[in-house]
């Protein structure tokens, strides 16, 4: 009798050890791992997506997760390796990550990425003057020049594919290159500070910049706006439905869609991201980012 005693214990013990297990990978599967690319400062962006994370968790009733990343090119391999399922991309950014990961959908971007600019900026003891039109962006060779990531479509693609056609080939700056700053609040405070003459970055972190009080007119300019183009989005794993429940990744989308100024917290999130709402987009909107890409070695 005792052995058998024993042995229903052991039993029990294991179906306990067992049913943890099983427990514990559900949950780890229920977790939503979002990221975003880090084209500003840390402070800003672990606010964002701290307040983002708790009001996507209550609107899907999942667990939401953010996952800093180091650089634009982490972003991209972790969303490739599986382990971000949500990630704020750039246009070429998303493009990249997207080509590397069968079924992602581009699902949303804010109502300002649909005609996206990016701005020329110098500084006011550079000799360098307001550019009136893209040929005038010769003026720029001989410069100390200064992008922002490698991989930012508004603060490297987009700036380097107008400068290209008013016939500036990176290698006319001085020093035969470029800077790459890694950011484009690095970009503004290189430029203000004289480190570099001219620079190129998001004409949303220059407003941004400009409210907070961070620019100073006195020290730096914006010299030429570009013509708009398709930015930033949201690109979804094409797996979510499978991973959480059907439609969720509908559901997702539409989360986004709905967010308004009438939720304080909502409204914060918006206000972080710079935008009044979101809108839906496509894969589609970004095949002219991806010729570009191609034709500048971004992409492969």
């Amino acid at each position: 009798m005792p052995r058998s005693i024993n042995f229903t214990k052991i039993t029990i013990a294991l179906l306990s050890i067992f049913n943890l297990y099983n427990i514990g990978s559900l949950k780890a599967e229920e977790i939503l791992r979002i990221g975003a690319i880090p084209d500003q400062n840390p402070e800003h962006l672990n606010r964002l997506y701290k307040v983002l994370s708790s009001e996507l968790s209550e609107q899907l009733n999942v667990q939401v997760r953010y996952k800093p990343v180091t650089n634009y090119a982490a972003a991209v391999t972790a969303f490739r390796t599986g382990n971000l399922d949500l990630v704020w991309f750039g246009a070429l950014t998303g493009l990249q990550a997207r080509l590397q990961s069968n079924g992602s959908k581009v699902i949303a971007q804010r109502d300002i990425d649909e005609k996206f600019h990016s701005i020329f900026i110098a500084n006011k003891k550079s000799s360098i003057q307001k550019i009136n039109n893209i040929n005038d962006l010769k003026t720029l060779k001989g410069k100390r020049f200064t992008f922002g990531s490698e991989s930012s479509t508004s603060g490297r693609l987009m700036p380097q594919y107008f400068l290209n056609k008013a016939g500036v080939q990176l290698k006319d700056f001085k020093g035969a290159s470029p800077g790459f700053s890694g950011s484009h609040d690095s970009t503004l405070m290189l430029v203000q500070s004289g480190s570099y003459e001219a620079g190129a970055l998001s004409e949303e972190v220059w407003k941004r910049n400009l409210d907070r009080g961070r620019v100073d007119p006195s020290k730096v300019f914006v010299i030429w706006k570009t013509p708009s183009y398709h930015n930033y989005h949201w690109l979804a794993q094409g797996n979510l439905d499978k991973k959480f429940r059907k439609d969720f990744t509908k559901e997702l989308k539409n989360v986004f869609l709905r967010f308004n100024e009438k939720s304080i917290k909502q409204k914060q999130i918006l206000e972080l991201f710079s935008a009044k709402k979101f809108i839906i987009s496509k894969n589609e909107n970004y095949n002219k980012i991806e010729k570009v890409g191609r034709k500048i070695g971004k992409i492969k």
